[in-house]
C-alpha cells in the first residue's frame, strides 16, 4: 500500500474524539489570525471614524471609535477647497508614468543580467545592492542640482525621472530572480526552431514574466503614489503638488492640524492602494514567490 493511500485510510478512520482535538488545536491559529487582522486594520478603522467626526467632537477628551454622526463636511472641504482632486491627478499621472517606464527599462535589463556570465552578473548585482546602501539625505542635494540643470525642477517630468532612477535597482533585483527561475532549455528550444533573440524574448520569456512584471509595476506604482520626500524637495508650485504634499499641508491657524479633513483625505488616498492589491493579489503573490526562487 502506498504512503498516500495510508494517509487517506488514516484520515477516514479518525475517531470523532480525534477530530474534535484537531479542531481545538486550530482555535489558537484562528485567534492569532483574527488578532493580526484587527491589529493591521485598527489604524484604518480609526482613520475612517475620524474622517466623519466634527471639529467639536474631535476636541473632546473622550473619543469613541463610532462617531456621533456622519460629518460629510470634511470630505467636501478637501475636495472643493484643498485641491485634493488636482493633487490626486498629479500623483496618478506620475505613478503611471513611473511604473510604465520602469517596466520598459527593467525587463530587458533584468533578462540581460540574469543571462550574462557569472562575473558580469555578479558585478551588476553588486551595483544594485550598493545603490541601496546610500541614504536619501546623502543624494538629495546632488539630485536637486542635476534636476535643476536639466530644467525639470518643479515639474512632473522631473519627479518621474527621479522616481524612475530610485525604482530601477529594486525592480531589477526582483525581475532578475524571476528571469533566473525560467529554464534556459525553453530559450534553447526556441533558438533551435530558428527564432531570433528578440522573438525568444517576446514569445517565450515575456509571457512567463507577466506575473513578475505585474508585481514589479504594482510596487513601483504604490511607491510613487505614496512618496513624500523627493516631492517635497523638488516641487514648489501648488499646481504640481502630489497627494502626500497636499495632505501634509492640512494645517489650520497657529499650526493646528485639521484632523477631520486630514483623515478624510488620507482615507481617499488609501482607496487606490486597497483596490489595486485586492484586484491583483494573486498575480502579485505569484510574482513575488516565483521571483524569490533564485536570486
Amino acid at each position: 500500500m502506498s504512503t498516500a493511500s495510508k494517509k487517506v485510510t488514516t484520515n477516514l478512520s479518525a475517531t470523532p474524539i480525534e477530530k474534535k482535538k484537531r479542531k481545538y488545536y486550530l482555535i489558537p491559529t484562528y485567534m492569532a489570525v483574527v488578532f493580526y487582522i484587527l491589529f493591521l486594520g485598527f489604524p484604518f478603522i480609526w482613520m475612517l471614524s475620524t474622517s466623519f467626526k466634527s471639529p467639536y467632537e474631535l476636541l473632546q477628551l473622550k473619543h469613541s471609535i463610532i462617531p456621533d454622526g456622519l460629518y460629510w463636511q470634511n470630505y467636501t472641504d478637501i475636495i472643493e477647497k484643498r485641491g485634493l482632486i488636482n493633487s490626486a491627478k498629479n500623483s496618478l499621472v506620475i505613478a503611471l508614468l513611473t511604473a510604465g517606464l520602469t517596466t520598459l527599462f527593467t525587463v530587458p535589463a533584468a533578462y540581460a543580467i540574469a543571462r550574462l556570465r557569472k562575473i558580469f552578473s555578479g558585478i551588476a548585482t553588486g551595483w544594485i545592492l550598493i545603490s541601496q546602501v546610500f541614504p536619501v539625505s546623502l543624494v538629495i542635494i546632488p539630485l536637486f542640482m542635476a534636476v535643476r540643470r536639466l530644467g525639470l525642477l518643479d515639474s512632473i517630468w522631473g519627479l518621474v525621472l527621479v522616481y524612475l532612477v530610485a525604482s530601477l535597482p529594486f525592480s531589477l533585483w526582483m525581475l532578475k530572480g524571476y528571469v533566473t527561475s525560467i529554464p534556459v532549455d525553453l530559450e534553447e528550444a526556441g533558438a533551435m526552431d530558428g527564432a531570433s533573440s528578440f522573438q525568444i524574448l517576446r514569445r517565450i520569456v515575456f509571457p512567463l514574466l507577466v506575473p513578475g512584471i505585474v508585481a514589479t509595476a504594482l510596487f513601483t506604482f504604490l511607491n510613487s503614489w505614496n512618496e513624500f520626500f523627493f516631492a517635497l524637495v523638488l516641487i514648489q508650485n501648488p499646481d504640481n503638488e502630489t497627494l502626500p504634499l497636499t495632505l501634509a499641508r492640512f494645517m489650520g491657524s497657529e499650526g493646528q492640524v485639521l484632523l477631520g479633513p486630514l483623515a478624510a483625505g488620507a482615507f481617499l488616498a488609501t482607496i487606490p492602494s486597497l483596490v489595486i492589491f485586492g484586484v491583483m493579489q494573486r498575480k502579485l503573490a505569484s510574482g513575488l514567490l516565483a521571483g524569490a526562487v533564485k536570486g
